[in-house]
């Protein structure tokens, strides 16, 4: 950790600000050339006690950065993770309004209903398999607060922008026919994803480190070293395994899951 406290809550400000606004910022790493990822999740932690104090709560969290290609691209070993508020959430069949973000993309998944804690180390595939009551289809909406490519010099964000930007996450459709994560062998399950009635990706639930309740354990261990832990009813997104895609007014998304159902929604 390179920035110090105040830093921290300063930026955790302009990204609370630009959240509100819909306002894009300039990359931090820019500003900052010293900014490592431990900075990234203080500014992140920094970030969520303004939301809780504005009257926001957490329901869950999301894990980003999970298959291969977006990790190298990402110049990252890991993946990343951060809160999902409560105002994240639309309903499956509704429309959403545009309005809400800066640049929407959406990426396919697979949600984890928790039906017990999760506290790490040394939790385990199988201790999230026991844990969970149930797993569904789910679509997120990522966002950027903080440019994706920088406004002149069109240079990527890095992930320490990313991850103190609720590692992107805005927006959270839960739907299709949720299951008993042993009822299904989730490396298989997968999805095609319609948009405006053309089919622009598809991905199977093994894209998510070789299966989906891996990057939930990771989670778990992750943050352990807080005493932080993940909790009965918690949603947890596992991590895409499509590319986003771009979405503006007017864009339909139905996402297909074959038995496990669908989640359709659109932007206006």
């Amino acid at each position: 950790m390179n920035l110090n406290p105040q830093t921290h809550a300063e930026l955790a400000r302009r990204l609370f600000d630009a959240r509100q606004q819909r306002t894009p910022l300039r990359h931090f790493s820019r500003e900052f050339p010293a900014m490592d990822i431990a900075d990234g999740y203080a500014i992140q932690r920094e970030w969520v006690k303004l939301e809780l104090a504005a009257g926001r709560t957490i329901r869950g969290r999301k894990i980003g950065l999970t298959s291969r290609a977006m990790q190298l691209s990402s110049q990252i070993t890991e993946p990343d993770f951060a809160p999902l508020m409560d105002d994240m959430f639309f309903d499956n069949a509704s429309d959403i309004p545009v309005n809400r973000f800066i640049a929407p993309r959406v990426e396919v998944e697979f949600a984890f209903i928790l039906g017990r804690p999760l506290k790490g180390p040394g939790v385990t595939l199988f201790d999230v398999l026991a844990a969970a009551d149930w797993v569904t289809p789910a679509v997120e909406i990522i966002d950027a607060r903080i440019e994706q490519f920088d406004r002149e010099s069109k240079a990527p964000r890095k992930v320490f922008d990313t991850i103190s930007d609720f590692a992107a996450n805005a927006g959270i459709v839960l739907g299709g026919r949720p299951v008993r994560p042993t009822e299904v062998d989730l490396r298989w399950a997968g999805a095609m994803l319609f948009k405006n009635g053309v089919i622009e990706e598809t991905g199977l639930g093994a894209a998510v480190l070789n299966h989906p309740a891996n990057g939930i354990a990771w989670l778990a261990n992750k943050i352990a070293p807080w005493d932080e832990q993940l909790n009965a009813g918690d949603v947890v997104l596992a991590g895409s395994f499509t590319r986003p895609t771009p979405a503006v007014a007017g864009d339909s998304f139905h996402v297909d899951y074959g038995p496990l159902g669908a989640i359709s929604f659109r932007f206006t």
